[in-house]
């Protein structure tokens, strides 16, 4: 998967537990929001480490 295709889940994901976090589903919103600051976060990582800034 490249980086693009990442993003743009990672996005999808976020988007996802909004609509969730406005219809009321608290639970599911919150782990949506969990889910796509971890994915945002280790492809953020990986972004870094492949250009050599660590």
């Amino acid at each position: 998967m490249n980086d693009l295709s990442k993003d743009i889940l990672t996005g999808l994901v976020f988007v996802t537990g909004l609509f969730g976090f406005v219809s009321g589903e608290y639970i599911i919103s919150s782990t949506l929001f969990a889910t796509a600051a971890i994915a945002s976060n280790v492809n953020l990582n990986r972004k870094r480490n492949n250009t050599g800034l660590i």
